[in-house]
């Protein structure tokens, strides 16, 4: 139990540094970052981190042929994922971002199943359903925002998938080398996208020196460590309740950004009732399943 407590309490901690992951974005788009160039150098950075890390603790880098390969292909994953949090947040704003990131529990209960081998929990879908409600509901009030919304959805959509997948290779992966080898396979692919786009142009690798400082803040301190820790918790708790415990990412950005940015970030009433009616129903969901779980371990 008191093992149980220090791994939710990391997560929590990890949850929080990256609420800081979107105001950092917002602050780059303001030194004119956008964002695959955002999501390229932090991929880099963080790689250049994590090799640091590994070199250090002397760590056997070796991995099979097949499961390099599905590194890779969980790595291009995680590229489009930071694209889509990050363009979303370019073309809205923090608020209307995380919103529809927290998105993210429904599609984790629906991929969940499938890999894992499990039923389909009913009242899983029934409370992603009330969720998709609500967004329904911000898109009718926020109609000017109504692709900052469908990027958001997508990071969510993203994010459930590779937390899947990763939750299966971490049983047998150390979490750093799964970090390290997703992270080159992301930047491999970004990189070739955006060769064949004529996006790799001079201007590409014009960063102010504001900018450089929050990229390396944002890598070192908001990817490098969470990532690898939040990769190597997998082994102790589930994916599901990974994705539910990282929808407060939405509570702690949407507050520090109001207190930052009060004109761009304030919103309208409908669109605080549909967060509410988000945020509700993911702790409604939690408390239900702790109480269901309660109930099997008295029977």
């Amino acid at each position: 139990m008191i093992f149980k407590n220090k791994n939710l309490l990391l997560l929590h901690f990890i949850v929080f540094i990256w609420g800081w992951s979107p105001i950092l974005g917002k602050l780059l788009n303001i030194e004119n970052v956008i964002a695959y160039q955002l999501v390229w150098f932090r991929m880099l950075l963080t790689i250049a981190t994590i090799a640091v890390y590994l070199i250090v603790t002397k760590r056997n880098i070796k991995v099979s042929r097949n499961d390099f390969l599905k590194l890779i292909g969980i790595g291009a994953i995680i590229a489009f994922h930071w694209f889509c949090f990050y363009n979303a947040i370019n073309i809205s704003n923090v608020s209307v971002t995380l919103v529809a990131f927290a998105t993210g529990t429904l599609f984790t209960s629906l991929i969940e199943p499938i890999f894992y081998k499990r039923k389909v929990i009913r009242y899983e879908i029934i409370f992603g359903m009330v969720i998709i409600g609500a967004i329904g509901m911000i898109f009718k009030v926020e109609t000017h925002y109504a692709w900052g919304i469908v990027f958001g959805m997508l990071a969510a959509l993203t994010s459930s998938i590779f937390t899947v997948f990763n939750g299966l290779m971490v049983q047998r992966i150390p979490s750093s080398l799964i970090a390290f080898y997703e992270l080159i396979g992301g930047v491999v692919v970004l990189s070739v996208y955006l060769l064949f786009a004529g996006e790799f142009t001079h201007d590409f690798f014009i960063i102010t020196p504001k900018a450089w400082l929050w990229i390396s803040i944002l890598s070192i301190v908001g990817t490098a460590f969470p990532f690898i820790s939040s990769v190597n918790l997998m082994k102790k708790i589930s994916p599901f309740t990974i994705t539910l415990t990282v929808n407060l990412e939405t509570v702690y950005g949407i507050i520090i950004a109001y207190f930052l940015w009060k004109k761009d970030e304030a919103m309208t009433p409908g669109f605080y009732l549909g967060t509410f009616i988000i945020l509700s129903t993911i702790l409604g969901n939690a408390v239900f399943k702790n109480y269901l779980g309660r109930q099997e371990n008295i029977s």
